[in-house]
């Protein structure tokens, strides 16, 4: 019989393993630029120079630097098109799509929160 007064404590081994799971998480999407990268690419295939015009304020040395650290974590891919000049064309891979969920909520979250800071501005200038 579960005791009402037990409480769940951090070092217990389920909550570890969660915790451990979101960091991981942070770890592959952290800094300013990848989960953009990534929402571009949910979209569908894009250009160096069109995902540089689409993640507003990133520059050549930083999108090259995450679109490595993406492929590499397997999330994109690359292609060399056989073009003069080459051009090269990224995508979300299968397993970058499995995080596509995980976007989806962000954006839906996002929409709302900006709803929600605008009606608290609102009624708090009346």
């Amino acid at each position: 019989m579960e005791n009402k007064n037990t409480k769940i404590s951090i070092h217990d081994e389920g909550c570890k393993v969660k915790l451990r799971a979101v960091q991981d998480t942070l770890d592959i999407l952290k800094g300013k630029w990848k989960i953009s990268i990534i929402s571009s690419l949910s979209f569908g295939k894009r250009r160096f120079m069109e995902l540089q015009r689409e993640v507003d304020g990133i520059g050549a040395k930083m999108l090259s630097k995450e679109l490595q650290e993406l492929e590499i974590n397997g999330l994109i891919s690359r292609t060399v098109c056989d073009t003069k000049p080459i051009t090269v064309e990224y995508e979300l891979s299968d397993y970058g799509k499995t995080l596509q969920n995980i976007i989806n909520e962000m954006i839906n979250w996002g929409l709302n929160h900006r709803v929600n800071i605008v009606e608290n501005y609102k009624s708090h200038a009346k």
